[in-house]
């Protein structure tokens, strides 16, 4: 079993279970979803993030405890990802690590987008010098936003505001993305290759969690 950390609280089973029913259907995995105590809106600043990171040891080593053979930690700061390496004997996949890799492989120039005021450090550093341009959806400040029409449409807009300024790939900064199946909509519309977080970060996992003998 792999376990998924998501770093949104919520009571809606549909919400929580989403990346981790995303990545069993793409990748035919058994994945169990836990999200961590009072947090509603997720992480959407250091605040939050600093708030959030013993929660996310806590959750994970739990998840070890029960039989977790991998963890993934679905969000696209990677928050707590080496402290919970330190704390766990299982491998630790983060969201954001994960997509910038797969960005990095394509070669090509990369675009990011994600809910905050600017790019995760972890990406920063791992795509280096194929980044182009990061850039924040007017009006969407935290998860919850994008859960709404009108969020929708403006993550569409900066995806083309994107392609205009030079990307030739575009990286989600954000598993909330993932969450409203945006990834399948700029594919179509777009005609651009758009690296998911969670099919990123399922893609790791699953990989590990296959070599490990799981089934």
């Amino acid at each position: 079993m792999i376990g998924l950390i998501r770093v949104l609280t919520t009571n809606d089973e549909q919400v929580l279970n989403e990346h981790g029913r995303l990545i069993s259907k793409m990748y035919a995995v058994p994945v169990r979803n836990e999200c961590i105590p009072d947090q509603p809106l997720g992480i959407y600043n250091n605040e939050t993030e600093q708030l959030a990171n013993p929660k996310i040891v806590a959750l994970g080593r739990k998840l070890e405890q029960e039989g977790s053979q991998a963890l993934i930690v679905s969000c696209a700061a990677d928050p707590a990802v080496e402290q919970l390496r330190g704390q766990v004997s299982v491998p630790v996949i983060g969201a954001g690590s994960a997509a910038s890799y797969m960005a990095r492989a394509l070669g090509k120039r990369v675009g990011v987008m994600g809910i905050t005021e600017t790019l995760p450090d972890i990406m920063k550093a791992i795509l280096g010098e194929a980044f182009v341009r990061y850039i924040q959806p007017e009006g969407v400040s935290n998860t919850t936003d994008l859960l709404t029409p009108a969020g929708r449409e403006r993550a569409i807009a900066a995806a083309r505001t994107l392609m205009e300024q030079g990307t030739e790939v575009i990286v989600f900064a954000c598993t909330g993305f993932s969450t409203i199946g945006l990834a399948s909509v700029l594919r179509k519309e777009l005609r651009i290759p758009v690296i998911d977080a969670v099919e990123a970060e399922g893609l790791f996992a699953s990989a590990v969690y296959k070599q490990l003998g799981g089934v």
